[in-house]
């Protein structure tokens, strides 16, 4: 079987700028950096490349398998699309305006990695770098996919490999903490997240335009025949 391309790309582009941005793996390598300033190189590699992978797997679950289960509840995709829109809108909105009290939160969430042992999963995947928002973002995606089944396949390969390319992303900027943080620093960090939190708020609103579309078409449609 062929998967067409364009279209798997077309899925790709929209969902890796915002994993990418909500999962912001430049600003949470700093944070990495600073609670597990008491491991060594070889357990700090280690630890992230376990994050990498818990990573891919809660983003992958959330893509293919969320709006799938809320539509077992008989929420339909127009809804899903219209609330997840909002939720990613109003989420990049939080992170372009003050990105300085994401930071704090995120500080909060990672702060028992310094002490605890097997922290690999809790808190440094869940909910330090692919929380609540990042699952939210992904169910939002998931329910844009399309309509036709020819099309499924190649919606799912392209969020699929944006998922894992960001879960790469993860795992090359904690196990480069240290250059991370000498490179960037937290101001540059910060003007990364805010452009990128930007493209995240274009792709939320798109998701709530094709949700409002949905529900608005058939209404409008006897009317322009």
């Amino acid at each position: 079987m062929i998967i067409p391309w364009s279209g798997a790309a077309d899925s790709f582009l929209l969902a890796f700028p915002a994993l990418f941005s909500i999962v912001n793996p430049i600003g949470g390598a700093l944070i990495y950096s600073q609670v597990t300033a008491g491991r060594t190189h070889a357990e700090r590699k280690l630890l992230a490349g376990k994050i990498g992978i818990y990573s891919s797997l809660v983003m992958l679950v959330a893509l293919w398998g969320g709006a799938y289960v809320l539509n077992f509840f008989g929420i339909s995709v127009a809804a899903l699309r219209i609330a997840g829109g909002l939720v990613v809108a109003v989420r990049a909105w939080e992170l372009l305006s003050v990105p300085e009290q994401n930071e704090a939160m995120k500080q909060e969430q990672a702060a028992p990695a310094s002490a605890a042992e097997d922290v690999a999963f809790f808190p440094l995947t869940m909910p330090f770098t692919t929380g609540p928002g990042t699952i939210s973002v992904a169910v939002a995606l998931g329910s844009n996919r399309p309509a036709s089944a020819a099309g499924l396949i190649p919606f799912f390969f392209g969020m699929s490999a944006a998922a894992i390319v960001t879960a790469l992303i993860v795992w090359i900027a904690y196990r480069s903490a240290d250059r991370v943080v000498a490179l960037l620093g937290n101001s540059r960090a910060r003007v990364v997240t805010r452009i990128m939190a930007f493209l995240l708020l274009c792709i939320g609103t798109q998701i709530l335009v094709n949700g409002i579309i949905d529900v608005l078409g058939p209404l409008l449609a006897p009317h322009t025949a």
